[in-house]
């Protein structure tokens, strides 16, 4: 009953959320990318299967046993002086399952108030928060499924707004050939209290597939998404910043083909990531997003966007991860996560001997 319950979950919001298409979102902080691990890998991990818990931020079903007793937590250093953080712990339990339990909170520091002629009429400062509470349960050594239920809570000065989202989840893991192939709906919810009190918007629903394979004889794992399965084309132009049709450089018109078209759409959807394997406790990752490249680079200036990069070790029974990412020209992105298995730890312990 429980696994029957869970794939029809599954199957429910998969369809639902193709409805969904367009429109502008409340929430959208629940794009961002958690924890430095992802963040390194150009902002997915959802085909990730082993020992960090921080992956089931983006997928409930890659919980298990080894994500058990863990706890994690990471802050990320945004863009101007927007900072965040996410705290996580799991625990299994025999023939019920895997379960975590994340809190997300995001804080824009304190911004100033002004009238409609620019006077300044003090600050306010502004957060979002999502807690989030996860259950994976393993249909046998191969699939898993997953469930998250967010609870949503944002209040910038005097407005305020209240949610909730759910994901799904399911896996592929065949550890054996060292590949995992993931499918993930995120953030199929409902905002039941707007800021102003006007209509209720949409929430940032995302389709996403992945998949991740390690080749027994090198050092490293491929791993690639699809990300927004659900819309084709990703593509936004500003009309107060349309695009440029005259190269800078040349002073040539831009030519576009249909051809080049379908390329630049398709390109959008694909993050591209490699975690490489330097020795059993030491990690090389990087990842590159060409939709972060294309929406947040200069016309003039394309410089690192859509590049990231990290490292990540384990000393003794704690793990170490750390990712720079330039998502636009002049701006610099941190991410830290430090995490640990109290599993570990009480299998290390000795015994205690009372004296006589």
């Amino acid at each position: 009953m429980k696994k029957r319950l869970l794939l029809f979950l599954f199957v429910v919001l998969f369809g639902k959320s193709f409805s969904q298409v367009g429109g502008l979102y409340s929430y959208s902080f629940l794009n961002l990318p958690i924890p430095a691990r992802t963040a390194a890998l150009g902002g997915s991990s959802i085909a990730l299967k082993d020992d960090d818990i921080n992956t089931a931020f983006q997928n409930p079903a890659l919980l298990s046993d080894k994500t058990s007793n863990s706890i994690s937590g990471s802050y990320i250093n945004f863009l101007g002086s927007i900072n965040y953080g996410y705290l996580a712990y799991g625990r299994s339990f025999k023939n019920i399952g895997h379960f975590a339990v994340g809190l997300q909170d995001v804080g824009y520091g304190i911004i100033s108030a002004r009238d409609e002629y620019g006077n300044q009429t003090g600050t306010f400062t502004g957060n979002d928060y999502n807690l989030s509470l996860m259950y994976a349960y393993d249909k046998d050594s191969l699939l898993s499924y997953g469930v998250t239920v967010k609870t949503l809570y944002s209040k910038y000065a005097q407005y305020s707004s209240v949610g909730n989202a759910i994901d799904a989840g399911i896996t592929y893991n065949k550890a054996s050939k060292l590949f995992c192939l993931s499918a993930v709906i995120q953030n199929v919810g409902k905002e039941w209290k707007t800021y102003t009190g006007g209509p209720k918007e949409k929430l940032p629903f995302n389709i996403l597939l992945g998949a991740s394979k390690k080749f027994k004889r090198a050092p490293f794992k491929l791993i690639a998404t699809y990300d927004y399965l659900n819309i084709w084309n990703l593509t936004y132009t500003d009309p107060n910043n349309p695009a440029p049709t005259v190269d800078p450089f040349t002073n040539q018109p831009i030519k576009t083909t249909p051809v080049k078209n379908f390329f630049d759409k398709l390109g959008r959807h694909f993050i591209i990531a490699t975690e490489i394997v330097v020795t059993k406790n030491f990690f090389l990752r990087l990842g590159f997003n060409y939709k972060m490249r294309e929406e947040l680079s200069l016309p003039d200036k394309k410089g690192l966007a859509g590049l990231s990069a990290g490292f990540g070790f384990k000393i003794n029974r704690f793990n170490f991860s750390y990712a720079f990412t330039r998502p636009t020209p002049g701006y610099n992105m941190s991410s830290l996560t430090v995490g640990a298995n109290f599993g570990k730890f009480i299998k290390a312990a000795k015994p205690l001997v009372m004296p006589l």
